[in-house]
């Protein structure tokens, strides 16, 4: 391969939630392929120029994008979605232009939808779209569930961004989802779906950071439990709702019989409405913690009881790795190829999920068994090298279209922030 332009609406590291996750893979992945121009947004990790130095042939990091009501406004008097209003950049833009005109830039690689705005309709080489998963219907479950103008702003930004979705989609030569799930929902929302060329490409998962052996045992982390323990971005809406459901609805039940039970939350940015839950009985608000390992080996049960839940679910991967029995929603299900009652344990309604519980908590061998095989399912189902392994014939430029003209000489391309 050539060059690729790579562009992310957070910057790939450290690989600590969802996203990013996938992003820092599939990053890494083309970093080995050949050089790889990285446009991207930094947070606040303060790792974003130092990663970026070492993998990237050339990079563009806009500061801390700041979740302020003028991105708002300004989608609002345009018409246009908030979410691609608030990406917009016009350093980045620029930038973009400059790479496409002096590199032999070969593909584009695009993570996320917010980000296919850069892009120019001339481009003539490859365009790769990874939506992850279908955000417009994830706005649009936030406006059916809610009430008020927060509901009225989400249906409007489910509504748009769906049209904008289609038109990016149609525009890159291939769009890829994170399961066939998602891929299928897509489908269904599109006016003409033959005119688009739709893959699924699932999440992996690193088996030998995420192993029980991985991390030594704590036993003091946990009371005498049993203990149940929730791990994810706790000032992400589906995470809150998941929390609240588990503290209100679910621990009640299993205290009921195990008065012992404990639930913790394991994840940073809680926000005040999950901080409140560490004040029930028998709930721990953790926040952000160095390292999610020990938790995950202390716990008696990995609970993940979604609602609303978009694509793979990495924290589902995780505890399997780990060799640890998960309770899931069938929403947060989705995209694992597991089998329900053997590698992990569904449960669809509030009085499921208590009786689900309480059967993995008094049968410990059982318990175990689900452990074990959950772990050897991640092993031999979900490595990331498995997952990228086509990665570079889906870039790779048609005989058609051929590799881009353009000349290194007199290159201006810089790393910028």
């Amino acid at each position: 391969m050539g060059e690729t332009l790579f562009l992310a609406h957070r910057v790939p590291f450290p690989p600590d939630r969802g996203d990013k996750i996938r992003s820092y893979h599939v990053l890494r992945a083309l970093a080995r392929l050949g050089p790889v121009h990285v446009g991207t947004f930094d947070d606040a990790s303060g790792y974003g120029d130092q990663f970026l130095s070492g993998i990237a042939e050339s990079h563009y990091l806009v500061p801390q994008r700041r979740h302020d009501m003028l991105a708002a406004v300004r989608a609002m008097a345009k018409g246009q979605p908030i979410s691609l209003t608030a990406f917009a950049h016009a350093g980045l833009q620029e930038w973009v232009d400059q790479v496409l005109h002096y590199r032999p830039i070969d593909a584009i690689y695009v993570f996320s939808g917010q980000m296919a705005q850069y892009v120019s309709p001339q481009f003539p080489g490859r365009t790769v779209l990874d939506l992850c998963d279908v955000d417009s219907a994830k706005f649009e479950a936030y406006g059916e569930s809610g009430s008020g103008p927060k509901a009225w702003v989400h249906a409007r930004e489910g509504r748009l961004l769906a049209t904008a979705e289609e038109r990016f989609a149609r525009a890159a030569d291939t769009t890829l989802l994170i399961s066939d799930h998602e891929a299928n929902l897509f489908r269904t929302r599109l006016s003409s779906p033959g005119q688009v060329d739709i893959k699924v490409m699932r999440n992996g998962i690193d088996a030998q950071f995420f192993a029980p052996e991985a991390v030594a045992p704590q036993p003091t982390l946990f009371g005498p439990g049993p203990n149940i323990v929730f791990t994810g971005q706790m000032d992400y809406a589906p995470n809150i709702s998941a929390v609240e459901r588990m503290v209100q609805r679910i621990l009640p039940g299993i205290r009921e019989t195990r008065a012992r039970a404990e639930f913790h939350i394991v994840g940073r940015a809680p926000t005040p409405a999950v901080k409140a839950l560490g004040r029930q009985d028998g709930v721990t608000v953790w926040g952000e913690v160095p390292d999610v390992r020990p938790f995950l080996a202390e716990a008696d049960i990995v609970a993940a009881p979604l609602t609303i839940a978009r694509g793979i679910q990495n924290k589902v991967l995780e505890a399997m790795a780990m060799a640890k029995p998960v309770l899931l929603s069938p929403e947060a299900a989705t995209g694992i190829d597991a089998e329900d009652g053997v590698h992990f344990a569904v449960a669809e309604g509030d009085r499921m999920m208590v009786g689900r519980a309480l059967s993995l908590i008094e049968d410990r061998a059982r318990a175990k068994a689900m452990g074990d095989a959950a772990r050897a399912f991640v092993l031999a189902e979900q490595s990331w090298s498995a997952m990228l392994g086509g990665l570079g014939e889906l870039l790779r430029p048609s005989a058609e279209t051929g590799a881009t003209t353009s000349s290194a000489a007199d290159d201006p391309v810089r790393n910028a922030a």
